[in-house]
């Protein structure tokens, strides 16, 4: 009886969804990764935010604008009612404790909404800090294999070695600094940046 196969390692060409299977490995790493950082924020949470993020939740369902439809003519067909029957109306028009009601419930769900964007833009922002950092690691790696690629291709004796401008403007690091401030004005760029451009361009 033949010896069962070992598992192929992850370059072997009889396995040609090994690739696949790393791009799911990384993939999965990532999403884990993005799960957790919105746990750790969950966690941060108190009773007291917890609380009102559930209030917010069913505010920004549509039942609640049903409920808010129901209970207007509700409240509306109730006292018409009352006086048609020649009962004391507890709010006879113009509906004085309705207009109340419906400013406090106003009022209310105004500042619990803004609470919890309050909550959910500090999250936001804490994640575009970090694609900012991330964004700012893969322009240095970049930047560093360019210049690998450029010295290597300048030691390789059997590739010709031509000046390339487009590459040795690459291989520059980004400034933040000068990038936000073409961003702003775009009047503001440094002369070394607007050399840098007329390189590309040439």
């Amino acid at each position: 009886m033949p010896a069962p196969e070992s598992a192929a390692p992850p370059s072997d060409p009889d396995h040609p969804d090994r690739p696949s299977e790393l791009k799911a490995d990384f993939i999965a790493q990532n999403v884990e990764a993005v799960l957790a950082f919105y746990a750790r924020e969950e966690r941060k949470m108190t009773p007291a935010q917890r609380l009102l993020e559930r209030v917010s939740g069913f505010l920004g369902q549509p039942r609640y604008l049903v409920c808010i439809l129901l209970f207007v003519p509700a409240w509306i067909l109730g006292n018409g009612l009352a006086g048609a029957l020649g009962l004391r109306c507890w709010d006879a028009p113009p509906y004085y404790w309705l207009q109340g009601i419906i400013s406090l419930g106003a009022l209310l769900t105004g500042t619990v909404v803004l609470i919890n964007q309050n909550r959910l833009g500090k999250v936001e922002e804490q994640r575009a800090h970090l694609d900012l950092q991330v964004n700012l690691l893969a322009e240095q790696k970049t930047t560093k294999l360019i210049s690998l690629l450029e010295e290597l291709r300048r030691d390789l004796p059997n590739v010709k070695d031509r000046p390339d401008p487009e590459a040795s403007a690459f291989q520059q690091p980004t400034d933040p600094h000068a990038v936000l401030a073409a961003m702003s004005d775009p009047r503001e760029t440094p002369p070394e940046e607007e050399a840098s451009g007329a390189e590309l361009n040439l």
